[in-house]
């Protein structure tokens, strides 16, 4: 079987990038099909795959600056013919299953989210910091971006979504039936530490920018009077810090290291943004450690109340209060929290990928209508 590998955009690591590096260590043998690759802004190790670009990997400053060249990426991307692989495996946020293919090959579509500044694009310029003049320039053009990332979600042959907001949106945007595989978490980084070991301090790890809501964490923290350690750093951390009061410490970027300890020791791991997904919730509950989360996003799979932790309802400090003036992290079970979290491993996930790609290439090869069989639930 001759697979490819298809990923958006190499200038930036994040929850995508943990995606594919699982993706090239199961396929080593696999080129990448990427519309930039900025080196130097990417680990080392991504020097030694077959990384191959896009026409558009030449245009002037795109590793620094891409968005503005957002309105190039469907032409770009609808213009690379990959007919000659057997399986063309897809790794999603933006429009590279736009790609073309012929009926000889088999394209699985492994969605991180349907393309948001698209279908979400109020929520899309927020998080990434741009003004109002920035969405009155883009949303002329979005309407038929729509059209374009519609008809090319049509010719994928299956979806794969990383969680059940996202199957939803993919159901919503595309009109499409997915299978949800939950992204890899290198679970065994993570262990709990004995319960005299536990320290009183609530923990954020994050990048600090508004959409992650920290400052939700930040105001509690302080209104309450509880000890609180933020891990990370970001644009926000000014603004972050002339609200916060002194019971709350910033740590600043925490070394890969000092996690699990970090981790491990804490009354209770903070997640108050909306997000497709969510590794760190899923780290702390491998160490252990309760999690409170807004109820939204991919909290919703990976947080469950009572057991591994809570749900606060709105995105408000006064919703977040309710839960974290009252928390009794004695409640929760480090062990039955971590059972949970094994769940969200990256030997599952293999296990579930490689084994969705062969069904889909078996039922393609046989024309046979494609059902998933689940292994790890069998």
């Amino acid at each position: 079987m001759k697979l490819a590998l298809v990923h958006d955009w190499l200038n930036q690591i994040g929850g995508a990038e943990d995606v594919l590096d699982v993706l090239v260590d199961r396929y080593p043998n696999s080129p990448i099909y990427t519309s930039i690759f900025a080196p130097d802004m990417m680990p080392d190790h991504y020097q030694n795959w077959d990384i191959r670009t896009l026409w558009i990997d030449k245009l002037p400053a795109i590793h620094n600056h891409h968005q503005p060249y957002l309105p190039a990426y469907p032409i770009a991307w609808g213009g690379l013919d990959l007919s000659l692989y057997d399986v063309i495996l897809s790794n999603k946020s933006g429009f590279c299953h736009g790609l073309q293919f012929d009926e000889t090959s088999v394209h699985i579509c492994y969605c991180l989210a349907p393309t948001r500044y698209v279908w979400q694009l109020e929520h899309y310029t927020a998080r990434e910091g741009f003004g109002k003049a920035v969405e009155l320039v883009l949303r002329p053009l979005i309407s038929i971006m729509k059209r374009w990332d519609y008809q090319a979600a049509q010719r994928a042959s299956h979806f794969i979504a990383i969680s059940t907001d996202i199957q939803n949106r993919i159901k919503t945007y595309y009109g499409r039936d997915s299978t949800i595989i939950f992204p890899p978490v290198d679970t065994s980084r993570f262990q709990p530490v004995p319960n005299d070991e536990v320290e009183d301090y609530f923990l954020v790890v994050s990048r600090l920018i508004p959409y992650k809501r920290i400052d939700l964490a930040v105001q509690v923290a302080t209104e309450l009077g509880l000890p609180l350690k933020v891990g990370g750093k970001g644009r926000d951390m000014e603004r972050l810090q002339a609200m916060a009061g002194d019971t709350v410490e910033f740590l600043g970027y925490v070394p890969d290291e000092d996690l699990p300890n970090l981790m491990a020791k804490c009354k209770a791991f903070l997640f108050p943004g909306l997000e497709d997904f969510g590794i760190t919730p899923v780290q702390a509950q491998s160490a252990g450690r309760p999690v409170i989360a807004y109820k939204g996003g991919g909290a919703l799979d990976t947080v469950v109340p009572g057991i591994t932790g809570e749900h606060f309802d709105d995105l408000t400090a006064e919703s977040l209060k309710s839960v974290m003036q009252n928390f009794d992290a004695t409640r929760y079970n480090p062990s039955e929290i971590r059972t949970h979290a094994q769940k969200f491993d990256t030997e599952i996930f293999t296990t579930q990928i490689n084994a969705f790609i062969e069904q889909a290439w078996s039922s393609h090869q046989t024309k046979q209508p494609f059902e998933w069989n689940d292994p790890i639930i069998q």
